[in-house]
């Protein structure tokens, strides 16, 4: 697996939706989400280049002062960077990893958008 990520020397802690993961620096950071769950993001539907809005991301970096919105196919991950929200397609992705979290999201993205 270590193949599909860029030369990196160390982990840099990120938090995502109040969970913090140790992520290899120097890689986009849907690759980053892949670190994590391995066994689910190759499977999401994810262009890795920027066209799906599969990966859109709510980001907040260690020296900002408020969060935006980012793809994370073309972010690189950077230490102390906060993730307040998620795209549907990456939370169901990640839901085994974010537990709790993931679930309160998906709820609210539910209330959100209510079917007819």
């Amino acid at each position: 697996m270590s193949d599909i990520f860029r030369p990196y020397e160390k982990l840099v802690e990120i938090t995502i939706m109040g969970k913090t993961f140790l992520v290899p620096e120097r890689n986009s950071l849907l690759r980053a989400f892949q670190f994590i769950s391995p066994e689910t993001i190759p499977y999401g539907r994810f262009c890795w280049n920027q066209e799906c809005q599969y990966c859109k991301v709510n980001c907040q970096l260690s020296d900002d002062d408020q969060s935006r919105p980012i793809l994370s196919c073309k972010f690189l991950v950077s230490e102390g960077m906060t993730i307040s929200d998620l795209a549907p397609e990456l939370i169901g992705c990640l839901r085994t990893k974010l537990g709790a979290a993931a679930s309160a999201s998906s709820s609210n993205t539910e209330d959100n958008n209510p079917t007819a």
